[in-house]
């Protein structure tokens, strides 16, 4: 029997790169007073892992938002106003940036 490890190409709506991703939204959405389709959100660093860690106090849901509204330059407001697929495409781009696929 043979396996075939055929990678899943990105999805359409997420281009990523050493630096970040830049998710595009279904529809657009309200960062800053502004009307957007497109975000960026930046590579993380150890820096931003601890201070989304001290200000979640063990919870992993407050954890993920702090991380975006840091990575994002987004409030908790605009991370939670987002509806559920496009948040759900905020956690697509996160784990792409962190995981290491070719492992």
């Amino acid at each position: 029997m043979t396996e075939v490890n055929a990678k899943k190409p990105a999805p359409s709506w997420l281009s990523v790169s050493d630096e970040g991703a830049v998710i595009t939204f279904k529809g657009a959405v309200e960062f800053g007073g502004v009307k957007v389709e497109k975000m960026t959100m930046r590579a993380p660093t150890v820096r931003d892992q601890r201070a989304a860690s001290a200000g979640a106090k063990g919870d992993y849901e407050q954890l993920e938002i702090n991380m975006f509204c840091s990575l994002m330059q987004a409030t908790e407001a605009e991370i939670a106003a987002l509806t559920t697929r496009n948040y759900n495409r905020l956690q697509a781009g996160y784990f792409r940036l962190v995981e290491e696929d070719e492992l």
